[in-house]
């Protein structure tokens, strides 16, 4: 029986002992509260080139954020019964939001790692006798749960980033397709970080897949080939604006910056807008992909990815007003400001089932020259009158010139 009161003494002196040592380590802790802060600021310019390079105001809030850490790990110190520190308010709650997007998760790592070298440097003098082990588990444990907190810290604000661009993302591409709003897209785009030209529009439908998953692959992919891109859901159609990566040549950089991405959207076309030199001016390739993606149905053996360019007499088909203006302006004009000998032999040609021969009778010509005229059609407007596409296209304009006329 003796034994046991003995045992039980010496077990709450010990314990007296232990609260006698934490409680001279707090009053030294204390007394070194402002001169820690200091010395980890001081060793964080020393020793981190990114924070020397900071605003002054941000080296402040990192300061702050140094000297509010010390003291809550004191107040904690103090009461190790407490549980686990609430470090996310009593030490980043000092700190401004905007603070997370001026110091990244591996600069704070590398700021957490320079004030735990200032503390543990200083145990021996820090602690009381016989609490230097004390002292040292304690700090250990306080800045396991320190770097926990950043990690979560930063994980909300990426993740609230995230769904914040995802938004600005949609109200961007709606803007673009309904032409409203267009005096703030360069602000906005500026806040995603946009910077690239030449700009274009892909659009599509994305079938029986998750449209968000099936954006964020979209987005990713895009960014893994150095594009800025923006993506939203317009009904059942998905609109990718993209700022083409400069390694593209300019001539092909709608088609070469669009094949890649092709194969993420759903089955059915996939049409790509004309370059256009900002943001400000992407509408007009949105609505020309938006535009294409609804005429390519009259399409069925169109390419994938197919320019809404190639898609305009269907888009005009489909009462698109632009299509028809660009349609004239890009065939019809061209021949007539060439003059009438080369309409007449198109249109002949066309009426006669694309025979040269019997163009030439009609027109009382020798064939060559029905021939050189042909060619001149297809130097002017791109398109040959003896393809079955490129007979197509100019009959549509040749029709759509003679109705404005």
């Amino acid at each position: 029986m003796e034994s046991t009161d003995q045992g039980e003494f010496e077990h709450f002196a010990d314990g007296a002992d232990d609260d006698a040592i934490r409680a001279a380590t707090v009053a030294r802790l204390e007394r070194a509260m402002g001169e820690l802060g200091t010395a980890a600021v001081s060793r964080m310019e020393s020793r981190l080139s990114w924070f020397r390079r900071m605003s002054a105001e941000d080296r402040s809030w990192v300061g702050l954020v140094a000297q509010s850490g010390v003291a809550a790990f004191v107040d904690w110190f103090k009461s190790p019964d407490r549980g686990r520190p609430a470090i996310t308010v009593e030490v980043f709650g000092t700190a401004p939001r905007e603070l997370t997007r001026s110091v990244t998760l591996q600069q704070t790592v590398e700021m957490i790692r320079v004030v735990i070298d200032v503390v543990e440097a200083r145990v021996e003098d820090l602690a009381s006798p016989g609490g230097e082990q004390q002292l040292r588990e304690a700090v250990l444990r306080y800045t396991r749960e320190v770097a926990f907190s950043s990690a979560r810290i930063y994980a909300r604000a990426a993740e609230a980033r995230g769904a914040w661009d995802a938004r600005l993302e949609a109200l961007i591409v709606d803007a673009l397709l309904h032409g409203d709003r267009e005096e703030g897209l360069q602000t906005w785009g500026s806040a995603l970080g946009w910077s690239r030209t030449p700009v274009i529009a892909i659009a599509g439908g994305l079938g029986e897949r998750d449209n968000e998953g099936a954006l964020d692959d979209i987005r990713a992919a895009a960014r893994r080939a150095g594009h800025d891109v923006l993506a939203g859901l317009q009904g059942e159609r998905a609109v990718v604006v993209l700022g083409v990566n400069d390694k593209y040549d300019k001539t092909d950089a709608p088609m070469a910056a669009a094949e890649p991405l092709a194969g993420m959207f759903g089955p059915g076309p996939v049409v790509v807008g004309p370059a256009v030199t900002d943001l400000q001016s992407a509408n007009r390739s949105v609505r020309s992909a938006v535009s294409g993606v609804r005429a390519a149905l009259a399409w069925p053996d169109a390419p994938r990815p197919v320019l809404s360019d190639d898609l305009l007499p269907e888009r005009v088909l489909d009462g698109d007003t632009v299509a028809r203006r660009q349609l004239i302006d890009e065939v019809y004009h061209p021949l007539s400001a060439a003059g009438s000998p080369l309409l007449d032999t198109l249109s002949v040609y066309l009426e006669h089932a694309s025979s040269l021969e019997a163009t030439a009778r009609m027109l009382f010509v020798h064939p060559n020259t029905v021939r050189y005229r042909l060619s001149r059609i297809a130097e002017l407007t791109g398109h040959v009158p003896s393809d079955g596409r490129g007979s197509f296209v100019l009959r549509i304009a040749v029709a759509l010139g003679r109705l404005e006329r």
